[in-house]
């Protein structure tokens, strides 16, 4: 590798790092991170809190001040090129006299889509596209999805034991995995915009689906419940977070909290239609859902097509034919129409498993 293609993967590298410090702080908006070089040496950085509106360029420019003329900018997403809580970036970058920029990849977002790049070129300013594509993509999946098609990037995440089930014959599910790989779902739950479960869940586990840690914007819980069976005392509402409750019959009002809300959508196979649900929290701006079951709402999901990435928890435990299985029954009859999946990973956590895939390939995904 040519010596100044390492250094610009370096400064990426570190682009990357800086980006993801807005974990969970960031949404709607992707999380991004600035290095600004100058004679090999970094002199300012930043990155995205959503909260904090300035975006990562903005950020490192003001702590560069004039130093930042003559220097080299990466960034991990394309500067954004339109008005919307804050003044275009490129503006800034081209006021600033950044002379180069490195960008890991471009916005897909038609408000940006390569105008960006073709603004800075027209100020007579370097532009390289392409360091570390693929781990950027990777970062911000969620929000690539979003743009792209306008519904929530969702991930199915499920704990099971070794031979697939996430309760025992008599229905004991606490607690399958260990205290470490609990603490990776709620993890999960503070990445996600939204989670999901199905009313068998809430009344068989009563759960809060609370998030351990603060975010910028907070949680959406959500309840599949055709025929609103979900009792107004349900630990869920007890935050005092948005619940929303998708059913398909008409039903007696219950006596809700304020945070509920219910949602009429159409039936489809048994239960609600996947796509209207995605579609209604899209237009909220749910740009993740975090699916956490049960079984028939697994297997409903990844049958309606929207489930992109799963996330599975393998307990060192097998419970045999008696347990509950993790995934209903898909009605799939021949190998051939098995879901397959992709670019899988795999790692220990504590005393368990997680093996993450996507659904389809993953450029296809987002």
């Amino acid at each position: 590798m040519p010596p100044d293609q390492h250094n610009h993967e370096a400064f990426m590298k570190r682009a990357l790092l800086l980006a993801r410090r807005g974990e969970g702080r960031t949404s709607p908006n992707p999380m991004v991170g600035a290095v600004i070089v100058r004679d090999n040496r970094i002199i300012a950085e930043g990155y995205h809190l959503y909260e904090r509106k300035d975006h990562a360029e903005i950020v490192a420019l003001s702590r560069a001040g004039g130093q930042a003329r003559g220097a080299d900018l990466y960034v991990n997403l394309e500067p954004c090129s339109h008005y919307g809580r804050t003044p275009p970036c490129v503006d800034e970058v081209i006021r600033a006299g950044i002379r180069r920029v490195f960008i890991a990849h471009l916005d897909p977002n038609p408000r940006v889509s390569g105008q960006g790049v073709s603004r800075l070129r027209e100020a007579g300013i370097d532009v390289e596209v392409g360091f570390l594509e693929e781990p950027a993509l990777r970062l911000n999946e969620a929000f690539l999805h979003f743009v792209t098609h306008h519904v929530p990037f969702v991930t199915l995440k499920l704990a099971q034991t070794l031979d697939g089930k996430i309760a025992s014959g008599s229905g004991e599910s606490k607690w399958i995995t260990g205290e470490v790989a609990r603490e990776r779902t709620h993890r999960m739950r503070f990445l996600n915009d939204a989670i999901l479960v199905g009313v068998g869940t809430v009344l068989r586990d009563n759960p809060s689906l609370d998030v351990r840690w603060r975010r910028s914007n907070p949680i959406t819980k959500v309840v599949l419940d055709s025929h609103v069976r979900t009792p107004p005392d349900a630990r869920l509402f007890d935050s005092g977070d948005k619940v929303m409750i998708f059913h398909s019959e008409e039903r007696s009002p219950q006596d809700y909290p304020e945070n509920a809300k219910l949602i009429k959508v159409p039936a489809k196979d048994r239960g609600v239609s996947w796509d209207e649900v995605c579609k209604h929290l899209g237009q909220l701006q749910v740009t993740s859902l975090l699916v956490e079951g049960g079984s028939r709402v697994a297997a409903s999901a990844l049958q309606a097509g929207v489930v992109r990435k799963v996330a599975l928890f393998y307990a060192l435990k097998i419970f045999g034919s008696g347990g509950l299985s993790a995934i209903a029954d898909l009605g799939l009859q021949s190998l051939d129409e098995s879901i397959q999946l992709r670019a899988p990973s795999l790692r220990r956590v504590g005393d368990d498993f997680l093996l993450e895939a996507y659904i389809d390939s993953f450029r296809e995904s987002s």
